[in-house]
C-alpha cells in the first residue's frame, strides 16, 4: 500500500555518499558512510505508526539490505514524541475488523523487520515513546535515549490493553515492571528505564547524537558478517531451551570460524595485526 502522501525519489544512490531521501510528512531517511537514519516524522499525530508510516519504515529498514556497505540503521524522530504508537482513527469500528487485522499484521511485520536485519537497528530517543512506539523502541537492538525520554503502555487507559506491545517490553524487562506498565499505564522515567534494562544508555540531551555515532563506529569496524550470523544466532536462541540453544550455538561457532571472516580474525590475532575484513 503506498501514501499518497509519499514523494519517493526516483534514483538510490550508494551508501559510500550522502544520500537523503525525503518522505513528504512521514519519514526522512539520511544515509552517509554506512549507516542508514531513519526519522519519523510527522509531529501532527505525535509520530503514530499508520499504516503508511509502517509500511515505509519497513521498506526503509530492508532498503538494501544485503548490501555490505550497510553497517548500521538508527531509528529517531522528530519533535518531543518518539512515537504515540498505532493511529487510533484506524482503529475505529468504522474501519472494518479486516483493516483492524492488516494494521496489528503489519505492526508484526514490522517489529520483526528490525529482528531479522542482517545490521544493528539502534533506537535514537529524545522524547516520549509510548504504546506500540515503546514497542517499537524496545524491539531494537541497542537503545539509546535522553535523560528527559520517558516511556509507557497506557492502552488499558483507552480501553486497549498494550498486549502486542507488551510482547517486546516483556522480553526487555522483569515480568514485574512489564506487568506495572501494562497495568497501570504509568510512564517510567529513562533512568527506570535503564534500571530496568528496556534501554541500553541515558545521557544528556546534547550528548545524543555522539553517543549514537560512538555506537555505530564501534559496530562499523567489525565485520558485517560475523555481527550479522551472531545477531541471527541471538534472536534465534531466545526461543529454545538450553540443551536446543547449546546445540545450535555449537554450530553457529563452527560456522563462524570457517568463515572467511573468522579465519582472518584468527589469523590477524596470531599475527598481532589488524584485521582486514572481506564481509564475507
Amino acid at each position: 500500500m503506498l501514501s499518497t502522501l509519499i514523494k519517493r525519489p526516483s534514483i538510490i544512490r550508494p551508501l559510500t555518499g550522502l544520500c537523503r531521501s525525503i518522505h513528504d510528512q512521514l519519514l526522512i531517511t539520511n544515509e552517509e558512510n554506512g549507516s542508514r537514519e531513519i526519522i519519523l516524522n510527522h509531529e501532527k499525530t505525535k509520530n503514530s505508526l499508520s499504516l503508511d508510516m509502517m509500511n515505509h519504515l519497513i521498506e526503509e529498514i530492508n532498503k538494501n539490505k544485503e548490501d555490505i556497505s550497510l553497517r548500521a540503521i538508527v531509528l529517531s524522530a522528530k519533535g518531543n514524541v518518539f512515537s504515540a504508537g498505532h493511529n487510533l482513527k484506524e482503529l475505529q469500528a468504522s474501519t472494518g475488523v479486516d483493516h483492524h487485522k492488516l494494521i496489528f499484521k503489519k505492526a508484526t511485520e514490522l517489529m520483526k523487520s528490525i529482528i531479522t536485519s542482517p545490521v544493528p537497528v539502534i533506537a535514537k530517543v529524545n522524547g516520549f515513546a509510548t504504546a506500540a512506539g515503546c514497542q517499537l523502541v524496545a524491539t531494537c537492538d541497542i537503545i539509546v535515549c535522553t535523560k528527559s525520554s520517558k516511556f509507557s503502555t497506557p492502552g488499558a487507559n483507552f480501553g486497549i490493553f498494550c498486549s502486542t506491545p507488551g510482547i517486546a517490553v516483556g522480553r526487555s524487562v522483569p515480568k514485574s515492571r512489564a506487568m506495572h506498565m501494562l497495568l497501570t499505564g504509568s510512564p517510567i522515567t529513562a533512568q527506570e528505564a535503564y534500571d530496568s534494562g528496556l534501554v541500553t544508555k541515558v545521557v544528556k540531551e546534547n550528548e545524543l547524537d555522539n553517543e549514537v555515532n560512538k555506537i555505530v563506529e564501534q559496530i562499523k569496524i567489525k565485520s558485517r558478517s560475523v555481527i550479522s550470523l551472531g545477531k541471527e544466532f541471538y534472536y534465534k536462541q531466545m526461543n529454545l531451551s538450553v540443551d536446543e540453544a547449546y546445540s545450535l550455538g555449537e554450530e553457529v561457532m563452527v560456522k563462524n570460524i570457517n568463515i572467511n571472516d573468522g579465519q582472518e580474525g584468527i589469523k590477524s590475532f596470531v599475527e598481532k595485526r589488524k584485521a582486514v575484513w572481506s564481509h564475507s
